[in-house]
């Protein structure tokens, strides 16, 4: 199995189960992040050709630049 493969096989993997979760109870910065997550590791592993530390990279990125914008959607709804 090549390593791109592997890659796509882990990610979706880990988004089949993080859609068995309640996303209904989750507030809007913890989406964020698991969107983030997903996307920053899908842009992770294009831009490095499938390496796992590019991925790995991508997906922590993507996870903090998702929480914080999920989190200004949280404060914006206390308002």
């Amino acid at each position: 199995m090549s390593k791109s493969s592997w890659v796509m096989l882990v990610l979706a993997g880990g988004l089949s189960l993080g859609g068995c979760s309640t996303w209904d109870k989750l507030d809007q910065s913890e989406k964020g992040a698991v969107i983030g997550a997903g996307a920053g590791a899908a842009g992770g592993a294009a831009v490095s050709g499938g390496s796992a530390l590019g991925t790995a990279a991508g997906a922590a990125v993507g996870g903090v630049v998702g929480h914080e914008v999920g989190k200004r959607r949280d404060d914006r709804r206390d308002d």
